[in-house]
């Protein structure tokens, strides 16, 4: 009989042990998840202050914070085509969640272009997918070219002398004019900058003849410094519906060139959760729809499994693309 009534006081003691951790474990893990953010976060935006890109992703960061109770501080760290910043985030930034990046189509093509440290899927912690860009084609109000077609005719006879800016190599502004350069067989003369803000200074400066970019131009044009020759989309801008698209003009090109945040590898899946529900609700915020329909953009919602799942889809075939350029690493 004592046997059994000690069976039964071990057996009910483990139970209650056990209980006892359970219990403990999830307070633990709903305060982890209550409490964050704690402190400010910082965005980081790859490309310098003043461009389409950064206008966007301010107001999506400030109404993120309201949502989350904490800042969210943009940060501008340009270079390498817009991928400079968002690699650096990646293997030197812990995954707590307090420091996170715009992912754009670019993090996917660098790779196959030269070497990098990073890799563009395993480096990463997927968080939302955003929006994606409408890309064109600008020129000085003064310009010689008032059409796209004139400026490709002035390509053909003096191949390698008519020169375009983008906001750097690898960037979608870059490998679109460099595809429709190929289909349309000419050879440009490409200028790299670090992003759209002093590309468009030195397009206004006289310093490049033309931009191939995102919307960043958009009140340029509106303002008749410059002239919009072509847009990239499936359709033509309900902005500007007198420029034709290049798809249509028969050049075969077209591109939206989806972008999001991410954060390092290995983020407590919580943490992801709530800075996902933020920035969705930050992203269709009326403040942020109206920024996008001056950038002639629309969101481009996906959660943060989709969106990993379309960086992983999008890094395969984008071989095939860098590829046909000619731009793969040796």
């Amino acid at each position: 009989m004592a046997n059994r009534q000690t069976r039964i006081t071990r057996r009910t003691c483990l139970a209650a042990l056990l209980a006892c951790s359970a219990g403990a474990a999830l307070p633990a893990a709903g305060w982890a998840q209550g409490s964050f953010p704690e402190k400010p976060i910082t965005l980081i935006v790859p490309f310098p202050a003043g461009g389409s890109t950064d206008r966007h992703l301010r107001i999506v960061a400030q109404e993120a914070g309201k949502k989350l109770g904490q800042p969210v501080v943009v940060e501008n760290r340009p270079g390498a085509g817009g991928t400079l910043g968002t690699a650096t985030m990646a293997m030197t930034s812990k995954p707590d969640g307090y420091t996170v990046a715009l992912y754009t189509l670019a993090m996917l093509r660098m790779p196959y272009m030269q070497k990098t440290n990073w890799h563009p899927i395993d480096d990463f912690t997927f968080i939302i997918g955003l929006s994606g860009y409408t890309f064109g084609f600008t020129v000085r109000s003064d310009s010689p070219y008032k059409t796209f077609n004139e400026y490709i005719e002035a390509a053909r006879k003096a191949p390698g002398k008519i020169d375009y800016g983008s906001t750097g190599i690898g960037s979608s502004p870059h490998l679109l004019i460099e595809e429709l350069a190929i289909n349309a067989d000419v050879k440009l003369n490409h200028v790299p900058f670090k992003g759209n803000a002093d590309m468009q200074q030195a397009l206004l400066g006289g310093h490049v003849m033309a931009q191939s970019d995102a919307t960043g131009w958009d009140t340029f044009v509106d303002s008749g410094k410059m002239r919009l020759l072509v847009t990239f989309g499936e359709e033509r801008t309900t902005r500007w519906p007198d420029v034709p698209t290049a798809k249509e003009l028969g050049y075969k090109v077209v591109s939206v060139s989806p972008y999001g945040l991410a954060g390092p590898k290995g983020m407590d899946p919580q943490v992801v959760a709530k800075l996902h529900d933020a920035f969705k609700e930050a992203l269709f915020s009326k403040a942020s729809m109206d920024v996008m329909q001056q950038l002639n953009q629309q969101p481009a919602y996906r959660n943060s499994a989709d969106y990993r799942a379309w960086a992983i889809a999008t890094f395969a075939k984008e071989k095939t693309l860098i590829e046909h350029l000619g731009l793969a690493k040796q």
